[in-house]
């Protein structure tokens, strides 16, 4: 596909070109196998050049009046507008995502955007007042300079955008490195979108490599002060400790182990609904994803036939297919994994409600039930489309159950009372919580993030000035200090 060939180089300081690496990283179409591109790696070498090149551009961005940083920002999101079929074939072909989840990504990063065009003007100083006489005290924000961010395979549009744009909108410069099973959608998309709006050449560079050719070198270069990181919590341990040890921020953004709660009074109907979407949206593959839904045993019967048979109805196969609402996960690895878990779990005792086979990269869904309190799925994020059905007691046993777990980073509660929702909802430790809803939001202006191992830092909103500037403390002296010396 041109679309792919055309965007497969690395682009540093404006310039497209091929890495030097001795190897080069295949993309691959997860569902048919097809071949998209094949993109030599970036060296170290080469990404100290992208480092270097945003280092030299960043100065004059930030100096750059904010109306003007905007109306770059407005012009992209235009850009993705006109171009929005376009960008949905490929995320279809890139990660198989469906045509219902190509159409929630980008409805999201039109969202993001718009809000990342409001942020170039948001960032205020204050005037402080002091204990000293004739002393003013002014606090200004300004960018923290070169910020690093690295994306995953999932929502590789909207979450390599999530970070760049709010960047670039408060004045800083950007080195992006996507993953390498979407190099194009989460990488060099967001490159060509950003140059064809008139970005100056040096303020984002884009370079699509591996941890097997640079190292630690994307964390531990001198030039970024931010790394904003989204993926495994495995991953981002890694990326917090090596960016302590350089004294640099850490944004992290990483897995769950969600817990959708369906309470005896709930509406079982909807919430069958929430609890098949907020686990099987794009195969599972997703950090807010509901992998443990507990169920109070007064319903538990009623919503178990009503869950099963839905998960039961959901299309399996070619995302390109407007009908498919499962499609493949993103290569041969996970869909083994996935698949050897459900195994695993079903020969260590546990009932198989659904047993989701694997054809290829496609792996149907499975629903599990009658699991021991000591399973150790329970305890880990499941990147598939796998459910597991939890019974209990009454509010205290399910507020145990669904804070038995690393994670914290989203969840939901059903209930025919809201504020006996909100109560419980305040109980579970996690970042976000939903009542009456599913697990699986993210909106422009509320703080995304999470708790326990799911992260650190919040982004969106306010939470970008947060993450992606600093602030400066200059006092002036109207009058003459008075020194003990």
């Amino acid at each position: 596909m041109s679309f792919f060939t055309d965007l497969a180089h690395q682009y540093i300081d404006g310039e497209w070109r091929p890495g030097k690496g001795s190897w080069d990283i295949i993309d691959f179409n997860p569902f048919d196998g097809g071949k998209l591109a094949s993109i030599p790696v970036a060296t170290a070498g080469e990404v100290d050049q992208a480092y270097r090149a945003a280092e030299r551009a960043q100065q004059a961005w930030a100096d750059t009046n904010p109306y003007s940083r905007r109306a770059v920002l407005e012009k992209a999101l235009r850009i993705v507008e006109e171009r929005e079929a376009e960008i949905s074939e490929a995320i279809v072909a890139e990660l198989g995502g469906t045509r219902l989840k190509a159409a929630f990504e980008l409805h999201l990063a039109k969202e993001f955007l718009r809000e990342s065009i409001q942020l170039a003007l948001r960032p205020a100083g204050q005037i402080l007042p002091s204990p000293t006489e004739g002393k003013e005290n002014r606090v200004y924000r300004v960018p923290v300079g070169v910020v690093g961010v690295i994306s995953p395979f999932n929502f590789p549009f909207l979450l390599s955008l999530k970070s760049v744009a709010p960047a670039l909108a408060l004045g800083n410069a950007v080195v992006l490195k996507p993953h390498q099973n979407t190099p194009i959608c989460g990488g060099t998309l967001l490159a060509r979108i950003f140059e064809d709006a008139g970005l100056p050449a040096g303020l984002l560079n884009v370079v699509i490599t591996d941890i097997a050719e640079i190292g630690d070198t994307l964390l531990e270069h001198p030039v970024p002060q931010v790394i904003s990181f989204t993926g495994s919590d495995k991953v981002g341990r890694h990326v917090a400790t090596v960016c302590a040890t350089h004294l640099k921020r850490a944004v992290l953004e990483l897995g769950g182990n969600s817990a959708l709660i369906v309470l005896d009074d709930a509406d079982v109907d909807y919430a069958v609904d929430a609890a098949v979407f907020s686990r099987y949206v794009h195969q599972g593959q997703v950090c807010m994803a509901a992998n443990r839904i507990l169920v109070d045993r007064a319903v538990e019967a009623e919503f178990t036939e009503k869950f099963v048979a839905k998960v039961a109805s959901l299309t399996v196969g070619d995302p390109a297919d407007p009908a498919t609402q499962i499609g493949p996960l993103i290569n041969s690895s996970q869909a083994e994994s996935v698949s050897k878990l459900v195994d695993q779990t079903v020969a260590a005792g546990a009932t198989a409600l659904l047993h989701g086979r694997a054809d290829g990269n496609l792996v149907s869904p499975s629903v599990l039930t009658g699991l021991a309190a000591d399973s150790p799925v329970l305890q880990q994020e499941i990147f598939g489309p796998v459910a597991l059905l939890i019974p209990f007691d009454g509010e205290e046993e399910a507020v145990r159950i669904a804070n038995d777990t690393p994670y914290g980073l989203s969840g939901a509660v059903h209930t025919g009372n809201i504020e006996r929702g909100v109560r419980i909802g305040q109980r579970i430790h996690t970042g976000m919580i939903h009542i009456n809803d599913g697990t699986v939001h993210d909106e422009p202006i509320v703080p995304f993030g999470g708790e326990k191992s799911s992260g650190l830092g919040r982004l969106n909103g306010d939470s970008m000035v947060e993450a992606f500037t600093t602030q400066k403390w200059i006092s002036i002296q109207h009058g003459r200090s008075r020194f003990p010396f």
